[in-house]
C-alpha cells in the first residue's frame, strides 16, 4: 500500500491562444470599420408627383461650363476662365438674391476641375439650389 500523498498537478489554463485569437478579432474589426464619413454632400432627391409644377418665380440662373473650360453666364462668355471673374458675372447676374435656382450645363468633354470650381464658386457665393442640367441619352438603334 502506497500511503505517500500522491502528487497533485494544479490545472493550467493556457491563455495564449484566447489572447490570439482576440487580438485577431480586434484586428479584422479595425481593418473592416470605417472610421470616417467618407462623403461630406448632402443630396437632396427630386420626388415626383403627377400635379404639374407652376412656373418658378425666379428664373434660373444658367452656367454653361464649355469643353476649354471656359464659362458663359447667362450666354454671355467671360473674358477669361478664372474664379474671381466668375464670381463677379455671377454677382452682376444674380443680384442680391441667393434663392435664384442656378443650372450648370457643362459639356461631356469638359474637365472636371472646370464644374467643381463653378460648383465651388456658387456654394461660397451662398445660392443653395443647384442644378446640373443633363442630356437623356438616345435608345440604341436595332442593326
Amino acid at each position: 500500500m502506497n500511503l505517500r500523498p500522491r502528487r497533485v498537478e494544479d490545472p493550467e489554463i493556457n491563455l495564449v491562444s484566447l489572447i490570439d485569437i482576440v487580438l485577431m478579432m480586434v484586428v479584422f474589426f479595425m481593418m473592416t470599420s470605417s472610421l470616417t464619413q467618407e462623403g461630406r454632400i448632402h443630396i437632396r432627391l427630386p420626388q415626383a408627383s403627377s400635379v404639374p409644377t407652376g412656373r418658378p418665380k425666379l428664373e434660373p440662373l444658367t452656367l454653361t461650363v464649355t469643353e476649354q473650360g471656359s464659362y458663359l453666364v447667362n450666354g454671355r462668355e467671360l473674358i477669361n476662365a478664372s474664379p474671381e471673374t466668375l464670381r463677379t458675372a455671377l454677382l452682376r447676374a444674380a443680384g442680391s438674391s441667393r434663392n435664384q435656382p442656378v443650372t450648370i450645363r457643362a459639356d461631356a468633354h469638359s474637365t472636371h476641375q472646370s464644374v467643381v470650381t463653378a460648383m465651388d464658386v456658387l456654394g461660397r457665393l451662398g445660392f443653395v439650389e443647384i442644378t446640373i442640367a443633363t442630356v437623356q441619352s438616345e435608345p440604341a438603334s436595332k442593326p
